[in-house]
């Protein structure tokens, strides 16, 4: 998930002075200097890193990102494709594509503030997230934790949470079953924002992103598929080669960064990331998977054996 604390530091680098909000509390309506200027800058302001691609610290000089896995599905994994249909149009249609007062406002109504979920930040109370850009806190805040997973901070924001939910959520959805694979991503969610708001509850700084659904989908893999080949690019520096590695390498070599990342950062992250919330989700994942797995299905995968039509037709892909 992504916060958008240091919004206000950029932008103060590429906007001088302030404008005001409306006499309703949301972002100025009209062209103001934010909006005016906004136009030559959509590429230079990018208040949010993308934090679901396994990269390091800010002085580590490698990563190893997921390509494809092993692991050959049953199901034809519709809700992860409408999960990641609803994300992209989102990003294009409430978000504006990240661009311009369309792309403030959704932060403002739609993302996750912990102070405003927790009361700490009462109803009404203006926020600014940076020149020209601020809005008010309007209920019910409650709703956010299930809205900011939908949202996204920029484009490499989104291709990456997208990429990770095609890498690794068909399979789950294939040892779930539709629908209980869509509540599982739902509350693995909720409980990685939960574990986020329950770090920083006075926050006043706006979180997005599906990570924490996302994050939750991973750990379920890991329990249920470790030992499954995943074909991972690796680069250090300049080396780089595409390998195959057991999930578990690549999953617990992910969880260790958000820890490390979220212990140096503090309780409610930093550099724009909500580490916590990775690792809440990810535990929530663990935790959680095999009340919802469809375990004669996951013994057959893990075996190897392809389930028959017989077999099939006793398995209730829902």
């Amino acid at each position: 998930m992504c916060r958008t604390e240091d919004a206000k530091t950029a932008l103060t680098r590429l906007f001088s002075r302030h404008s005001d909000t409306d006499a309703t509390g949301g972002c100025q309506n009209g062209r103001s200097p934010w909006t005016a200027r906004m136009a030559g800058h959509e590429n230079r302001w990018r208040p949010f890193r993308d934090h679901v691609a396994p990269t390091g610290p800010p002085a580590y000089r490698g990563a190893m990102f997921p390509l494809r896995d092993e692991n050959p599905t049953e199901l034809i994994p519709f809700v992860t494709f409408l999960l990641i249909l609803a994300n992209v149009a989102v990003w294009l249609f409430v978000q504006g594509a990240g661009s311009g007062q369309l792309f403030i406002e959704s932060l403002c109504q739609y993302g996750a503030i912990p102070g405003a979920v927790t009361g700490a930040i009462p109803a009404g109370t203006s926020i600014e997230l940076g020149p020209g850009a601020a809005c008010r806190v309007f209920g019910p805040a409650a709703r956010s934790v299930l809205t900011s997973m939908f949202m996204h901070g920029g484009w490499m924001h989104l291709i990456g949470n997208m990429w990770f939910l095609w890498v690794f959520g068909n399979n789950i959805e294939d040892s779930m079953g539709h629908v209980r694979y869509l509540v599982f991503y739902l509350l693995t969610g909720g409980l990685a924002s939960a574990a986020h708001i329950a770090l920083d509850p006075g926050s006043a700084i706006p979180t997005v992103g599906a990570s924490g659904a996302i994050s939750g989908i991973m750990g379920a893999y890991m329990v249920l598929y470790p030992k499954v080949r995943v074909q991972t690019l690796l680069i250090i520096i300049i080396y780089i080669r595409v390998i195959p590695l057991p999930a578990w390498v690549l999953l617990v070599y992910w969880f260790f960064l958000q820890v490390v990342g979220g212990s140096v950062a503090g309780g409610g992250g930093g550099g724009g990331v909500a580490f916590w919330a990775h690792v809440g989700g990810f535990a929530a994942g663990v935790a959680l998977v095999k009340l919802f797995e469809k375990r004669k299905l996951v013994t057959a995968k893990r075996a190897g054996h392809v389930l028959s039509r017989d077999e099939m037709g006793r398995w209730d892909p829902w």
